[in-house]
């Protein structure tokens, strides 16, 4: 199993190339960078990445083509594409937490982002692209600068009709945040899909986004965990009540909006949420604890390996270089065995 790591949008451009070649020497598979409503332009933010490295693959997770029209975030990819010598990647998504901001509305959803996909597969520097979806037209479109290699396109994809769609068109997809459990049988489905398809299963990457926090202060790495949750695939019935009872994913529910607001509001907790409720979402959803805990997270990553997941993005907060080095020595090799 690959690892990936997810950086913090907030980070510059020359943090997230110091971090990426960090990534890079351990053998890190892509850096991600998250693409939020107030964070730097992600294209941008990777292209002095993308000229100082060799080997690492880099994109961002993940983008939607209701704010972003497809032709714009194809022209993005394409030019990380070509100053990384082919090692873009992009992940493409249905929603995300602009959306709501910005207020905009998600008209079939599914087929929105099919057709993005399209649209971004069926872009070559040797033709012009003419394409009429129901939801997006494109006419003469010809990037005639851009390098041959097609950049791997991954769908943020949990739901059957987005799974399905994915498994015709994609070449992976990124789920989030989904126990063993619930893995092993995404794969199984995706896989029946690609076999149907006549896809080659070998060819179709398996990623979870996940959230890393092993620090030597414990009970930073759970504040840190508690205070993200509702960026962690949190709102999910079918997930939550895997190892929570109806009441209370009930009561997490109820309060969505405050748990939505922790980082804002810098805080960890969330008036009428016991703090073990909580923590009982930051331990089912999160790789979080003491650096001496390692091996157990090592033991639950090998679950999901097991599981069917080719790749495995981690989410990176505080001090990602350090981060980057435990994983680097201790994870990668126990992954490779």
């Amino acid at each position: 199993m690959h690892v990936d790591l997810i950086l913090d949008s907030r980070l510059s451009a020359p943090e997230i190339t110091e971090l990426g070649l960090l990534a890079e020497k351990y053998g890190m598979q892509t850096i991600w960078v998250a693409s939020y409503l107030d964070s730097r332009e992600p294209f941008v933010n990777l292209s002095q990445l993308a000229s100082q490295s060799s080997q690492i693959n880099l994109g961002p997770v993940a983008l939607n083509p209701f704010d972003t029209h497809p032709i714009r975030i194809a022209a993005g990819l394409l030019t990380l594409n070509e100053l990384s010598s082919g090692r873009a990647s992009i992940v493409i998504g249905g929603g995300g937490e602009a959306l709501q901001s910005l207020n905009l509305k998600t008209v079939k959803r599914v087929r929105a982002v099919r057709e993005c996909i399209e649209i971004l597969k069926s872009i070559s520097p040797s033709h012009s692209l003419n394409y009429n979806g129901e939801i997006f037209q494109v006419n003469n479109y010809h990037p005639f600068w851009a390098t041959q290699s097609i950049p791997r396109v991954y769908v943020a994809a949990n739901k059957p009709q987005m799974l399905k769609m994915s498994s015709r068109l994609s070449d992976g997809i990124m789920m989030s945040d989904l126990p063993a459990t619930l893995i092993k049988r995404t794969v199984e489905e995706v896989s029946a899909h690609l076999v149907a398809f006549g896809r080659d299963l070998d060819d179709f990457r398996f990623n979870n986004f996940m959230a890393w926090a092993l620090y030597d202060d414990k009970e930073e790495a759970i504040k840190e965990a508690r205070q993200w949750l509702g960026y962690r695939g949190l709102f999910r019935r079918w997930v939550i009540t895997t190892f929570m009872s109806d009441a209370d994913y009930d009561l997490i529910e109820a309060h969505k909006q405050e748990i939505y607001q922790m980082p804002k509001l810098n805080t960890h907790s969330v008036p009428g949420v016991p703090d073990s409720l909580l923590d009982k979402l930051v331990d089912h959803l999160t790789l979080t604890g003491h650096v001496s805990e390692v091996d157990q997270k090592i033991e639950h990553l090998l679950a999901l390996k097991a599981a069917g997941l080719t790749d495995v993005a981690l989410e990176l907060r505080q001090n990602p270089a350090a981060s980057i080095k435990l994983i680097g020595e201790q994870v990668i090799p126990a992954l490779k065995n």
